[in-house]
C-alpha cells in the first residue's frame, strides 16, 4: 500500500507539513489517528516542535482532550505500579515491568502522549505461583475468560491468564517470559533478566536494558496476531531507538549482537524495515549488512512487504485499499503460525472457531 494513504506516517514523518493541510485533511489525521492510538503522542510532538498553534481552532479540541486522557493514564500507571510492588514485596525477587509501563517506570519518550491498556510484568518462572497468590490477595483474579482458554494460557502461553483488579478494572499480564515455550524462537529469559536495571525511585521495580527493551517491542510487535495499534508500537520503537542511540553513539553494534543472542534477529530486521517505510528512521546501511544472516528472502520480504504496510497502518477506512482484510488476515495468521507448531495450532483454530463460540462465556482477551 502507498504511504500517501497514510496522512498520519506522513505528517510523523513531517509534522511541520500540517501547516498545509485543509479541514478535510485534519479531519482524516484526527481519525487515523485516534484509530492509532496516537492523538496525543501526536498533540506531544507538536507542543515540542511549537506547531501547536497550527492547528484549527476548532480542531485543538480533539488533542486538548487526548492530552488530559494521557496525563490521567500516566499518573494511574505511576500509582498502579506501586499497588503492584506492594503486593509482590515478599516475592523474593524484583519484578521486571514490560512495554508501556517500562517506559512510564523509567520516564522514557515513548510514554509521553501513551495511551495503555494494561500493565505487563516479567518474573522467573518458579515465581509465577507466588506472584499470582500475592497479586489475587491484593485484589486482582482471572476473569471472563473460558474454561479453555485458561488451560491454553498456563499450558502453552509465556503468560498465566490476565489478571483484573476487582475495584479498579486494571490489567495486569504476568510473564515468565517475552515468547511461548511453543514459539520458533526461544528468547533465554534468565538473559533478559540479568541485564535488567532498578530504577533508582522504584527501588524493588526494574526495567529491561535498553537493547532488550527494544527487541521485546519489536518482538512482540511482529509476533500478535491483531495490529490495531501497530503504528503506535513503531513510534515506541523509534523514540526508544533515538534515545538509545543518545545515550550511547555504539548502540547499534550492541543491539545487533543482542538480537542475536537471544534468537531476535528476524524480529529486529522486520522493526527496522518498517521503521524506514512508516516513519523513516535513519539506520545505518552497516546495520543491514550484519542482520543479513536473518534476513528472509526476496519473495518472503516482497510478500510480508504486502502484509505489513497494510496491516500496521491505522485501522481506518482512509489507510485501506480491497488488499487491507486480506493483508490482516494473512499478519493473524503468520502469528499464530509462529507462536504454535501445526499440529497445535489446528486443534486450536478448531476450538475457538467452532467450539468457542458456542459456550456461554465473555471472553475480553480470548487466548
Amino acid at each position: 500500500m502507498h504511504l500517501s494513504r497514510v496522512l498520519l506516517a506522513c505528517t510523523l514523518r513531517a509534522p511541520d507539513s500540517i501547516t498545509r493541510l485543509s479541514l478535510a485533511k485534519w479531519d482524516t489525521l484526527v481519525r487515523q489517528a485516534r484509530a492509532a492510538g496516537l492523538l496525543a503522542r501526536l498533540a506531544h510532538l507538536f507542543r515540542q516542535l511549537d506547531l501547536f498553534k497550527a492547528i484549527p481552532a476548532n480542531v485543538q479540541w480533539h488533542f486538548e482532550a487526548a492530552e488530559t486522557l494521557a496525563d490521567r493514564q500516566r499518573t494511574a500507571v505511576q500509582w498502579e505500579l506501586q499497588q503492584i510492588h506492594k503486593a509482590l514485596d515478599d516475592l523474593g525477587s524484583p519484578f521486571i515491568v514490560l512495554k508501556g509501563g517500562a517506559y512510564v517506570a523509567a520516564n522514557l519518550s515513548a510514554a509521553n502522549g501513551r495511551l495503555f491498556n494494561d500493565i505487563d510484568i516479567l518474573v522467573p518462572r518458579d515465581k509465577l505461583g507466588d506472584a499470582e497468590s500475592s497479586l489475587m490477595l491484593a485484589g486482582w483474579h482471572a476473569t471472563g475468560l473460558s474454561e479453555y482458554d485458561k488451560r491454553y494460557y498456563r499450558r502453552w502461553m509465556h503468560e498465566i491468564p490476565p489478571l483484573q483488579h476487582i475495584q479498579r478494572d486494571t490489567v495486569i499480564d504476568v510473564h515468565h517470559a517475552i515468547l511461548p515455550d511453543t514459539a520458533r524462537y526461544h528468547p533465554d529469559s534468565a538473559k533478559l533478566r540479568s541485564r535488567a536495571i532498578e530504577l533508582p525511585d522504584l527501588p524493588g521495580i526494574r526495567v529491561l536494558a535498553a537493547e532488550d527493551r527494544i527487541l521485546h517491542s519489536a518482538t512482540h510487535l511482529f509476533h500478535d496476531g491483531e495490529l490495531p495499534h501497530g503504528l503506535r508500537d513503531l513510534t515506541d520503537l523509534d523514540l526508544l531507538l533515538r534515545d538509545a542511540l543518545e545515550a550511547d553513539t555504539h548502540f547499534w553494534t550492541l543491539l545487533v549482537a543482542r538480537a542475536t543472542e537471544l534468537q531476535l534477529s528476524r524480529p529486529l530486521f522486520y522493526a527496522l524495515r518498517y521503521l524506514r517505510h512508516f516513519l523513516d528512521t535513519p539506520v545505518p546501511g552497516e546495520v543491514d549488512t550484519a542482520l543479513q544472516p536473518a534476513t528472509p528472502n526476496r519473495f518472503t520480504v516482497a510478500l510480508m512487504d504486502r502484509v505489513f504496510t497494510r496491516a500496521l497502518a491505522p485501522t481506518h477506512d482512509s489507510c485501506a485499499d480491497v488488499y487491507t482484510p486480506l493483508a490482516r488476515q494473512a499478519a493473524f495468521i503468520r502469528a499464530h503460525w509462529l507462536r504454535m507448531p501445526a499440529h497445535l495450532l489446528i486443534l486450536h483454530l478448531i476450538h475457538k472457531a467452532f467450539i468457542s463460540p458456542h459456550l456461554d462465556n465473555s471472553t475480553p482477551k480470548p487466548a
